[in-house]
């Protein structure tokens, strides 16, 4: 019996290198015991999918097989992005969901997102999964048997369920970036439907992804869609990471607009129709969204990042829209709640669609203009981030600034904040700042840095 490596279990999936940490016996583990959870709550139906990794097809047999030993009816929804899953899961009314995906990580590595009951599967669940794993054989074989899992493609009902929330307004002309990713198909699919004109780069799902990384918050992949959006003069771009369910955008002069802008100008439509909502996003966002959205008449709440501990949030308050810094969007407006970038796109271009006085760059130059840090990630031991935390905490205690302890510390001063989180997911610390102007964040910076030396931590670059 070999036991799964420690280093796949993750806070809001599994994930490893192929080959290295994750491998197919895995894959029918994973399988075997979660079809003893679904069946624990009552279920007996799951559904499954993959993306475009060279590796996926290989784990999506060996996960059906460890499905099918353990007693659950199976349904394969075949390759796509892994909102379409989440799609499947509601749309086929099961049980449980599992998506085979790498997400935005290298070529090399894939893992699974899953789903229970139509909810966010993660944390102790995820826990629990691996102890039943640890005590598994390894399985004799990994073919299913034939006629074992039922082939049932929702694309078509995929692609009409986002084009149903579309509202025509101007034609503009898009430009669109899946990245080589999983997204590719349905979003070839959605532009062939929309009126304007739309341009696609990098549509052809292609898991060695060859043109770029597939990750659209880091500004180095959104070169390719910057140049197309001049070359076509398009009014806007949106990008994709590799298993859709991050977005990215660029106006028309090809600045970016990271997560927490596009999130104001859904809140803005949002809360138009829905006076007084919730609208969520992450302890990373900038404290103009949180301003913004009250400006509006909504209800900012800050909450913890992660789009599992989002999603849960989201469901107990009731919230039309969420989103994080990195580009998850998650809409309960009119849709499901998780989060889904194609989604988002045919929303946000209903929305610059709808405007008959401005284009999107002219509403960029109307956005507040702080000045802030990128999302700063530094490695520091597993063993050792939280203790970070809990060091730096202490020494804010009656200190100047107001600190927020939800997910690491926030703290907010009269012109600026900053943050100071540990990663779930990874062994880093993650670190922001944002000041009204360069020599506040200069100084929030330098204060920032303090607690990190104070707590025997490099200061890493950019701080």
């Amino acid at each position: 019996m070999s036991a799964p490596h420690t280093s796949i279990f993750r806070e809001y999936d599994i994930r490893g290198i192929v080959g290295q940490t994750l491998f197919e016996q895995d894959a029918y583990k994973i399988g075997l015991g979660f079809s003893q959870l679904v069946r624990e709550a009552g279920g007996d139906k799951v559904v499954i999918g993959f993306d475009g990794r060279l590796s996926s097809p290989a784990l999506v047999e060996a996960l059906a097989a460890g499905l099918i030993e353990g007693g659950v009816a199976v349904t394969d929804i075949g390759r796509g992005p892994t909102p379409m899953l989440y799609y499947a899961s509601h749309h086929l009314a099961a049980d449980g969901a599992i998506m085979v995906t790498g997400s935005h990580n290298p070529p090399d590595h894939n893992g699974f997102k899953m789903m229970l009951k139509n909810k966010p599967f993660f944390g102790p669940q995820i826990k629990r999964l691996g102890a039943l794993m640890a005590d598994m054989a390894d399985a004799a074989s990994l073919k299913p048997a034939a006629g074992k899992v039922a082939k049932h493609s929702v694309f078509d009902a995929y692609v009409a369920r986002l084009l149903q929330d579309f509202r025509p307004g101007r034609d503009l002309t898009v430009v669109w970036d899946p990245g080589n990713g999983a997204s590719g198909e349905v979003a070839e699919t959605l532009a062939a439907r929309l009126p304007g004109r739309h341009v696609l780069i990098n549509e052809t799902i292609d898991g060695t992804f060859p043109n770029h990384h597939p990750d659209p918050t880091d500004p180095h992949t959104l070169v390719q869609l910057i140049e197309r959006v001049a070359a076509e003069k398009a009014d806007f771009g949106v990008a994709f990471d590799g298993d859709g369910d991050r977005i990215g955008v660029v106006d028309g002069q090809g600045r970016i607009l990271w997560g927490d802008q596009i999130l104001v100008l859904l809140a803005e439509d949002v809360l138009a129709e829905r006076p007084g909502a919730v609208i969520m996003a992450d302890v990373k966002a900038s404290q103009a969204l949180f301003d913004q959205v009250a400006e509006l008449g909504g209800q900012p709440l800050m909450w913890k990042t992660g789009h599992s501990l989002i999603k849960t949030k989201m469901a107990e308050t009731g919230a039309p829209l969420a989103g994080e810094m990195s580009g998850h969007i998650f809409f309960g407006d009119r849709y499901y709640g998780f989060d889904d970038a194609l989604y988002a796109a045919i929303r946000f271009l209903s929305i610059v669609a709808s405007w008959t006085d401005q284009t999107l760059a002219a509403r960029y130059d109307r956005m507040p203009k702080l000045v802030n840090t990128p999302e700063l990630r530094f490695d520091c031991p597993d063993e050792k981030k939280f203790s970070v935390i809990d060091t730096v905490k202490a020494r804010l205690k009656g200190g100047a600034g107001a600190v927020n302890d939800l997910d690491g510390v926030r703290v907010t001063h009269a012109d600026g904040w900053w943050l100071l989180r540990a990663s779930n997911t990874q062994a880093v610390l993650v670190a922001r700042c944002e000041g009204k102007d360069q020599a506040t964040l200069a100084g929030l910076k330098a204060e920032l840095s303090g607690h990190l030396a104070a707590a025997g931590i490099e200061v890493p670059a950019g701080l």
